[in-house]
């Protein structure tokens, strides 16, 4: 089981990896239906299945490439579901034959991905919902840790030292995850608006923009019949891109005086080292947010960004668990 589990995380990356690319390609509705692909199981090849799936889906055509982005990553999707699922049964079946080991995060794992699905099929009949598809980065981003929760929790260690303000600092770990939760969501929410490119310039944004804040459009939804390629207006959009970096000057400032508190006080070798990893994953995710600006949205870029944030959480995530397991 945990192999399984340790497969899963990693299948778990990849499809996050997928799915930034599949939104950076602007491959989101390459397939207009779902869970098939203009009704096939696999983009349609043949010049009649082609024909046939533009006169189904005049208003969008296919187009071969986002069409193969779009499946892929929902194949890689589905394989992880499956992966998750015979996980959940594992652990019922060891549990009701009275073996020890954890059950209720397997189960919320199985509700997870399930609800995740949904969020994939609505992010296509909701054609790109703003909300639906920062929803499903966030998704993505929570079956990952859970998967990795799982993974210590099948990790049986102990941290000997007695070290009281390890314990005293946990608390603070749990507040970095939710600002860095938030973090992401921001940054969801400002990709999934086309928001990305609004500013040009650094530290902050071009010309008069803090003008141009308008804080109760920038989060609303309006009401529209496609949302690809955004319908919020440029101040709306730059009131976006303007918080995603303030967020990320939070977080980083926190994140910063964490660790170093930590590795400065801290008597666990452990802790010391979680502390030096945790401050090299984010100067790597800050210094790919400056490149996204700086070069202009450069797909790789753009997509390690979004790897580099999964990574930068799992760190959190055991050096928070770290924490509260040493005793």
């Amino acid at each position: 089981m945990k192999k399984l589990v340790l497969a899963s995380i990693f299948l778990a990356l990849v499809v996050i990896i997928l799915g930034a690319y599949t939104r950076l390609t602007d491959a989101g509705l390459g397939c207009p239906d779902w869970p098939g692909c203009y009704g096939h199981l696999g983009v349609p090849q043949t010049e009649a299945h082609i024909d046939a799936a533009n006169e189904a889906f005049p208003e969008r055509p296919v187009e071969a490439e986002k069409a193969w982005n779009e499946m892929i990553h929902r194949y890689f999707a589905s394989a992880l579901g499956f992966f998750i699922l015979v996980i959940a049964i594992w652990a019922a079946v060891k549990h009701f034959k009275g073996t020890a080991g954890p059950v209720k995060l397997p189960l919320l794992l199985l509700i997870l991905v399930c609800f995740q699905g949904a969020l994939g099929m609505w992010t296509v009949t909701l054609n790109l919902l703003p909300v639906v598809v920062m929803a499903h980065l966030l998704g993505g981003f929570t079956v990952l840790s859970c998967l990795f929760l799982l993974y210590l929790r099948l990790t049986p260690y102990r941290i000997p030292g007695g070290d009281s303000y390890i314990r005293s600092m946990a608390k603070f770990g749990v507040i970095g995850i939710v600002l860095l939760v938030a973090q992401i969501a921001l940054g969801g929410w400002t990709s999934a608006n086309y928001a990305s490119l609004v500013c040009t310039e650094l530290p902050i944004c071009e010309g008069a923009w803090i003008n141009k804040l308008d804080f109760a459009g920038a989060f609303s939804v309006p009401d529209a019949q496609n949302y690809e390629f955004g319908v919020h207006n440029n101040d709306e959009r730059t009131t976006m891109h303007v918080m995603h970096r303030f967020g990320a000057i939070v977080v980083f400032l926190y994140l910063c005086w964490f660790a170093i508190a930590l590795f400065k006080k801290s008597s666990s070798s452990m802790v010391k080292r979680l502390s030096i990893l945790l401050v090299i994953v984010l100067g790597i995710q800050v210094a790919l947010g400056i490149s996204n600006v700086v070069y202009m949205l450069p797909l790789t870029v753009a997509v390690m960004h979004n790897a580099v944030a999964a990574c930068l959480l799992l760190v959190m995530v055991l050096l928070s668990y770290t924490m509260y397991r040493k005793y």
